[in-house]
């Protein structure tokens, strides 16, 4: 049987319409009163397990699922070994540098030696001032980083930007891109390595719905 590792949150709807494109059936997961952490498709042959974005790809990596779905993000963020197969076209958003919007910051060379940022992407932003040269520290928090600028913790953030609408609210502007990411089908390497065919078929029937539009 073939596990899946979806991610709990905003890939989820969209995740479950990919597979179901693909022959797949996991409806059950986005039903309001669903409870259940591991459900089976409707055909028997596969089940999804229902996990945070960021266990996704650990649960791949340790071979607990033979295939995953997350964001590109969390791929740069926590680097673990596991294949990337397919980028499945939706959950699309930027990691960008933002500031407030009344710093005077326009890129993030801009930005003064040893001040500090606020991130989620600790690791994602560490790589990115170091290609630029620029030493910061970093402080990491797990969620609404927006506050560092806010309250002076930071100078500014490395965070997802989607429609930028809580930047703005919070009076904050993105000033540089770091990648584009989108939702990514990832695989166990040694399972797609023995594989018998049936996880090879899985892959090329969800590369093929990728290449569709999402339906209703």
């Amino acid at each position: 049987m073939i596990t899946v590792a979806l991610a709990k949150g905003a890939l989820l709807k969209d995740s479950v319409r990919r597979f179901a494109a693909a022959g797949l059936d996991f409806t059950a997961l986005l039903e309001p009163d669903n409870r259940l952490l591991m459900v089976p498709s409707a055909c028997g042959t596969a089940r999804a397990l229902l996990v945070r974005n960021a266990d996704v790809p650990v649960y791949v990596a340790y071979g607990q699922a033979q295939l995953g779905v997350v964001g590109y993000d969390v791929l740069r963020e926590h680097r673990l070994p596991v294949a990337q197969l397919v980028d499945l076209g939706f959950g699309g958003c930027r990691m960008a540098v933002a500031v407030k919007a009344s710093s005077g910051y326009r890129r993030a060379a801009d930005l003064p030696p040893h001040c500090r940022i606020a991130s989620k992407f600790t690791a994602c932003a560490a790589s990115f001032f170091e290609a630029l040269d620029l030493p910061v520290e970093l402080i990491h928090l797990t969620g609404s980083v927006e506050l560092g600028p806010i309250t002076g913790m930071s100078e500014a953030i490395v965070d997802l930007v989607a429609t930028g609408r809580t930047l703005r609210d919070n009076g904050l502007v993105a000033i540089e891109d770091l990648f584009h990411s989108t939702a990514r089908l990832i695989g166990h390497p040694l399972a797609l390595r023995l594989d018998d065919g049936a996880l090879r078929a899985l892959v090329e029937r969800l590369e093929a719905a990728s290449r569709a539009p999402l339906p209703a």
